[in-house]
């Protein structure tokens, strides 16, 4: 499988398609728009990050200008009736992050602004997608202090909070103390916030 180019930027289109030459050869590589104007010039260097997607009828590589970028589209084409095309589109009005964000709110509407996309296929997608991509909540809890942070977050999630009061309390927290403290502090700031 191929899993990135480094190379020199030979061609681009207005469809999304770039071609990068390494080593002599020519990699025709489908890219979501906002990636397609991240690229420099014709002739100068490039590096994509790639999915090779096999069909039964074709061979189509997929570039991506970050890493998360590329596990967002195998998460989206792994969801129950998105194809590459959809998972462009979701990736070219969402960034990975916006997307998660969606996931984590609910937001059936944001995934709406995709074209093609109405509020049966969103709804379904916030399901799938929950299941596929790692939540932002776990990332946050581990950059700001691993398992205190999480002992805090799964004591509200025990008193009935949910995930978004958890999370926005948690950014409002200092990085470190006590669980004891902490706990007592978001306690004060859920109770101000209803």
């Amino acid at each position: 499988m191929i899993g990135s180019l480094r190379g020199i930027l030979l061609d681009r289109s207005v469809s999304g398609e770039v071609t990068v030459e390494v080593g002599g050869v020519g990699y025709r590589a489908v890219v979501a728009p906002r990636t397609l104007s991240e690229l420099g010039e014709l002739g100068s260097p490039v590096f994509l990050y790639t999915h090779l997607h096999v069909r039964e009828d074709a061979m189509v590589l997929y570039g991506f200008a970050s890493a998360d970028e590329r596990r967002c589209f195998e998460a989206l084409i792994g969801a129950h009736g998105v194809g590459p095309a959809l998972a462009l589109a979701i990736l070219s009005v969402h960034t990975p992050s916006a997307l998660r964000r969606a996931l984590l709110d609910d937001d059936v509407a944001a995934l709406t602004l995709v074209p093609g996309v109405g509020k049966k296929t969103a709804a379904r997608l916030l399901l799938d997608l929950k299941a596929r991509l790692e939540v932002p909540d776990l990332e946050l809890v581990a950059a700001r202090g691993g398992s205190v942070r999480a002992d805090l977050g799964a004591a509200l999630a025990g008193l009935g909070y949910q995930p978004e009061e958890v999370r926005d309390v948690l950014r409002e927290l200092p990085a470190d103390g006590d669980v004891d403290t902490l706990l007592r502090d978001a306690l004060k700031l859920l109770a101000t916030a209803r």
